[in-house]
């Protein structure tokens, strides 16, 4: 149903994701992130938002990522029907792919990065997803768009994809957070509305908004 990929920035704490699907709204479903926290994203044939909420509140009182992922699997009756990955605010990253879940699904977790995909049109999908984003130039924010936009063209999900999002969060930023809801081609979309964000007038009204590290600025 969906393919997604987290990151994480040593140098400046960043961490961002982006998350395609076949069906409506992924941005309300899949991704879930707090500043210096961590980031998560959970999926599948029966998507838990409650993994979702549960992943950062441990993530915030100090557990690990796959001690959370153990925890959550462990307890859930349902997890085999869901896919999560969990990525940390020190770089920690961890993953589950319930065994119900339609192939082709895989996840693959290594330090500073975790992709996942279910429901996908071939095995190639989630290389190509890691693989662009390591070679990418630019942002965190294009290299996650160069990204999911390669494994679109790889096949995606294999229904064909309709929604897409993506989530960065920053101490020293505001966060950004996009999502197409609903279109044909959702990460090419995606990726126009991200270029919008860079206009003049909205960057000024980016650079007044509070921060996790300026609480007052205006």
């Amino acid at each position: 149903m969906t393919y997604s990929i987290l990151v994480h920035d040593p140098d400046t704490g960043e961490i961002g994701g982006a998350a395609v699907t076949g069906n409506l709204a992924v941005g309300a479903w899949v991704l879930f992130a707090r500043v210096n926290t961590g980031l998560v994203a959970t999926q599948g044939f029966s998507v838990s938002t409650l993994w979702g909420q549960e992943t950062l509140r441990l993530l915030s009182e100090g557990s690990d990522p796959e001690t959370i992922v153990d925890d959550l699997t462990t307890k859930d009756a349902g997890a085999g029907f869901r896919q999560l990955i969990v990525i940390d605010g020190l770089g920690r990253s961890a993953g589950w792919s319930g065994k119900d879940n339609y192939a082709v699904k895989d996840h693959h977790v290594e330090h500073g990065l975790a992709v996942a995909g279910n429901w996908l049109a071939n095995d190639q999908v989630l290389k190509t997803l890691k693989d662009e984003y390591v070679s990418a130039t630019g942002d965190m924010t294009s290299r996650l768009l160069q990204a999911i936009s390669a494994a679109s063209r790889d096949g995606g999900d294999s229904r064909g994809m309709m929604s897409a999002a993506i989530k960065v969060v920053s101490k020293d930023s505001p966060p950004l957070d996009l999502r197409i809801d609903h279109s044909k081609t959702p990460v090419s979309d995606l990726v126009a509305l991200w270029k919008m964000t860079k206009s003049p007038e909205y960057q000024a009204f980016l650079n007044r908004l509070p921060t996790a590290v300026d609480a007052s600025r205006c």
